[in-house]
């Protein structure tokens, strides 16, 4: 005997750019939406019978139709308007997720910027989720490619060491990482998502810098902390930090003198380490 244990379908990379023309000031979001529906479409897979499935096109155009509806918003809000508008049209989507990342971009000349012109933001993407299963509703918001780094004050030493470890221990290290971030929230209601993404963002960075590093490690933890010391409305954060190495270069073939000032980055590979820091 056999059966269909699990399933989910949906539309995933919808590119959403949308521009709120102001009199003298315009204002870009740059979404990439992703849609997952999952429930009873058991008949579907089994049978071929396709009479409850919402095609994954028509998930695409409700994107841009309900951009064009519905005032301009923080992914979130965004988020889960679109997660309620897909679970109350289709009974058979027992939940219904929908994840966005939103590219940020900075205005052109000096402060207060140039009226409508942009570029890409180095301060990370803003992601979002919103889920909708019956009447509960759930939201988490993050932060990816957030890229920080050090040149000192940093360190990695008195590790465990076997037959194959060639690693030197050093107390004065480069150490640099691609941050990805997700949290959730203690309770939903009346929070200001940008306000609080771009909070969680600053105490990020200050976590990473406030003290001296023995290990990525310990530095998540500095990082998690110093988000749920400072913001009250957060119940979790995880954190995602990929080790991105920077290794001195042998000068002496050359003969130059060391001095921690030339270095190759490397891609890979490199060491990844996670956690999840609760209240």
């Amino acid at each position: 005997m056999t059966e269909l244990t699990d399933n989910a379908y949906g539309k995933s990379n919808i590119h959403l750019f949308r521009v709120t023309r102001g009199a003298s000031r315009h204002e870009v979001r740059d979404f990439t939406v992703g849609i997952r529906f999952s429930g009873a479409y058991q008949t579907a897979y089994c049978e071929g019978d396709n009479s409850h499935v919402l095609p994954t096109d028509t998930m695409k155009n409700t994107v841009y139709g309900l951009a064009k509806e519905l005032p301009s918003s923080e992914p979130e809000d965004f988020a889960l308007a679109l997660a309620r508008h897909f679970a109350a049209g289709n009974a058979e989507a027992h939940q219904v997720r929908v994840d966005i990342a939103e590219r940020k971009w900075d205005r052109l000349g000096d402060l207060p910027g140039h009226p409508h012109g942009f570029t890409p933001s180095g301060g990370g993407k803003h992601l979002a989720s919103a889920t909708v299963a019956g009447t509960r509703a759930t939201i988490e918001s993050g932060v990816s490619d957030l890229v920080l780094l050090k040149t000192t004050d940093s360190g990695f030493a008195d590790f465990r060491k076997d037959r194959f470890t060639t690693l030197p221990e050093t107390s004065d290290r480069i150490l640099a990482t691609t941050v990805e971030a997700r949290w959730s929230y203690l309770a939903e209601g009346t929070i200001d998502y940008g306000a609080t993404w771009h909070e969680v963002n600053e105490h990020l960075r200050a976590g990473f810098t406030a003290a001296y590093s023995p290990s990525v490690q310990q530095t998540l933890w500095a990082m998690g902390k110093c988000v749920l010391d400072t913001c009250p409305a957060i119940a979790q954060i995880h954190l995602r930090l990929p080790n991105l190495h920077h290794l001195p270069v042998d000068l002496s073939p050359f003969g130059l003198e060391g001095k921690g000032e030339i270095f190759v980055a490397t891609e890979a590979p490199f060491g990844l380490i996670e956690g999840t820091v609760r209240r």
